[in-house]
């Protein structure tokens, strides 16, 4: 059933886990994260990233992920992930999407929070919750376990909690996803979580929080995220690398047993990522 975030990020805060999102990027991801999800009784949000434009149109991922989730047994949230201008956001919501991002935490704190209450207001008239971001979650000058020494006094990098009270207040946003040490991609070493500025973020704001740059961020780290504070944590390139990892033991001359092991390799990861989580108390 397609369903909003608001019920399910209220169980996961009540409850202290977090639920995943996976992004996908075909059909096979697409109905690979349904069934997983499906099998183990557990909600999913199913993501779609804007920069995957070049995979699928905005178009074609509304008509699979509705697909899909639609007729699952479990709530899917269907989520535009990192939408990068405001005109493709709004044409999410009408497209149907249940949830939208609006990313606009690379711009000045004025353009981010003008942009975030333009697609808030007119989401929320059409009852589509979102998501934006506070504290850049970019793809370097991240503290790591090989640069922490460099970088260690460098708190710049992280969400600061008066500001995203305000940014709260004045823009109406439903989720909120922060900067705490994560990065997207792949990680020279394991980032270094600052569990303080979580703990601070998550008594101090009354909407839910998101962690991005999920992937390579450590299991002892994710599990305590999603136990201690983050309601979703995004997820990508694990999947990928998932899927190829599955498929580099054989030398494959049937495309079909090539997908089927790719997706089975997906499945697997995300079963893995379902209980670190503790989604739903996932067993």
């Amino acid at each position: 059933m397609l369903v909003t975030t608001k019920e399910m990020f209220a169980q996961s805060r009540e409850k202290g886990y977090a639920i995943v999102a996976p992004d996908y990027w075909d059909s096979n991801s697409c109905k690979t994260y349904v069934e997983t999800a499906e099998e183990l009784g557990v909600p999913v949000i199913l993501s779609f990233a804007q920069a995957h434009d070049d995979m699928l149109s905005l178009e074609e991922a509304y008509e699979l992920g509705r697909f899909y989730g639609s007729r699952a047994k479990v709530p899917v949230a269907l989520h535009l992930d990192h939408g990068q201008d405001v005109e493709t956001v709004k044409k999410a919501i009408d497209l149907g999407f249940t949830s939208v991002m609006i990313d606009a935490s690379a711009q000045p704190y004025e353009v981010n929070v003008q942009r975030t209450k333009e697609v808030c207001d007119y989401a929320h008239a059409k009852c589509v919750v979102v998501e934006a971001e506070l504290g850049h979650v970019g793809s370097s000058d991240v503290i790591t376990s090989e640069n922490k020494e460099a970088l260690a006094d460098d708190h710049n990098i992280y969400t600061e909690v008066p500001m995203a009270e305000q940014f709260v207040k004045e823009t109406g946003v439903d989720s909120l996803a922060v900067s705490i040490g994560t990065s997207h991609g792949l990680y020279k070493g394991t980032p270094v979580i600052d569990f303080d500025r979580l703990h601070e973020l998550r008594k101090a704001l009354p909407v839910p929080l998101v962690l991005h740059g999920g992937s390579g961020s450590g299991d002892e780290n994710l599990e305590r995220c999603a136990t201690e504070g983050i309601s979703k944590i995004n997820v990508f390139t694990d999947f990928t690398v998932a899927a190829i990892n599955a498929t580099n033991d054989e030398d494959y001359v049937n495309w079909y047993k090539l997908i089927k092991d790719a997706n089975a390799g997906i499945k697997e990861k995300l079963k893995f990522y379902f209980r670190l989580f503790h989604t739903g108390k996932a067993e």
